[in-house]
Formats: structure tokens, sequence, C-alpha cells
């Protein structure tokens, strides 16, 4: 990957950190890694322990962002938040997976979206 494409995915984290923050989520953890991959932002909203997936784009010609979480990448993510439960004893947790999806384009203007349960642990 790019440092470009680095740097613009490091800045959409730190704009969603900002606008989940608004929403009034508590930020836990950002970058939580284990040997099964990664989670961008774990926090809490609303009672429940949210999952994040920060998806950012410097368009959307080829889609919003968030359509870039494929069923794949969803399955990644709860395995990872599984271990997480695990690891924290939280397993009887209310849980949520959520998608933000940003755009900062060329002039530096930025869109930010939210969707709340995005997918679910179907397992």
């Amino acid at each position: 990957m790019s440092n470009s494409r680095k740097e613009l995915g490091r800045r959409g984290e730190e704009l969603a950190v900002e606008y989940l923050k608004r929403k009034q989520y508590k930020i836990l953890c950002c970058n939580y890694s284990s040997r099964l991959g990664e989670i961008d932002i774990i926090a809490r909203n609303s009672g429940d322990l949210v999952f994040v997936e920060v998806k950012t784009r410097s368009t959307d010609a080829f889609g919003s962002p968030a359509a870039a979480v494929t069923r794949r990448k969803q399955q990644q993510i709860i395995k990872v938040a599984q271990l997480y439960l695990q690891s924290k004893k939280l397993e009887e947790s209310s849980v949520r997976f959520d998608v933000v999806s940003v755009i900062i384009d060329k002039y530096n203007q930025k869109i930010i979206e939210i969707i709340r349960n995005a997918f679910e642990d179907c397992g």
C-alpha cells in the first residue's frame, strides 16, 4: 500500500473517531490488532459494544467506501471481535458492527456516513 493511501486511511480513521464522539460513542480502542486481523475502532454506544470498520476513499466514483467491506472482510472482523470479547471476558455483551464511510476529495471536502448494524455475526 502506498504512503498516500496509508495517509488517507489514517486521516479517515481520525475523522471517524471525531465523528463517532459527536454521535455519543465512547471510544475504547483504536486499531485493535490480533493474530487474526485488526479492528479499526472499538466503542460503546447505546448500551452496545460496537466494532467499527472505517473505509476511506478520495472519490465515490467506484461506489461508496462502505461497499468495500465484503462478506469475507465481515467474517474476519467478526472473528477478531470474538477474540476480543473472549480476551476481555465480555462474551455476554450486546454487540453491534458498524461501518463508517469517509470520502476526502481533492478539495479536502469531507463526507462521513455511518451504517449502524452494517452486518451481523451469523455464527
